[in-house]
């Protein structure tokens, strides 16, 4: 039973010393990623519901929502919810791009070492190359893969955020 729960550890250890250095930054840039992802999703389905209704109480409660001071203050709260729900979001866009970007360096790495073994054995011989083309490799589809798999939750925040702020405009009426 411990076997099974520390495999995947043990594939994460495998990777990092296939593909070196960079595999682990890869690493800690997709846990900071998928604990953003995560905290993103428990900031949608616990705390937004509270901060709108919060939000709509306020509204209900002024006196009037005809003038201009009331419109102000209707995109104010409007742009106060928006802002809390596109926290996060910049670091997000950061990291998703980053992870195939580390795993291009060291891809340029491995590639080096390979050039350097060439270069010191003075022949292309397949079995130097084989462990810098396989680092060079390792740290590619690394980096390709934690990338791919942030992908689709910032695009659905980025739409989830563009509703929720429509369906908010709708809910404050004048």
């Amino acid at each position: 039973m411990l076997d099974h729960l520390l495999a995947p550890l043990e594939a994460v250890e495998a990777l990092m010393g296939a593909g070196g250095q960079l595999v682990a930054w890869i690493f800690i840039a997709g846990v900071t990623m998928w604990t953003l992802i995560f905290e993103r999703f428990w900031f949608f389905r616990t705390r937004l519901p509270g901060l709108t209704a919060e939000a709509l109480a306020y509204w209900q409660r002024r006196p009037e929502h005809k003038s201009w001071a009331a419109h102000q203050v209707r995109k104010a709260i409007i742009s106060r919810l928006n802002e809390q729900m596109s926290a996060n979001l910049p670091m997000l866009k950061v990291l998703v791009p980053l992870c195939p970007l580390l795993g291009l360096v060291g891809t340029v790495t491995g590639m080096l070492e390979v050039f350097d073994s060439m270069a010191i054995l003075g022949s292309a011989d397949a079995r130097t190359m084989a462990s810098g083309v396989s680092k060079a490799m390792n740290c590619t589809m690394t980096g390709l893969a934690v990338s791919v798999s942030g992908m689709y939750p910032v695009f659905q925040f980025q739409s989830t955020i563009r509703r929720q702020t429509e369906l908010l405009a709708d809910q404050f009426k004048f």
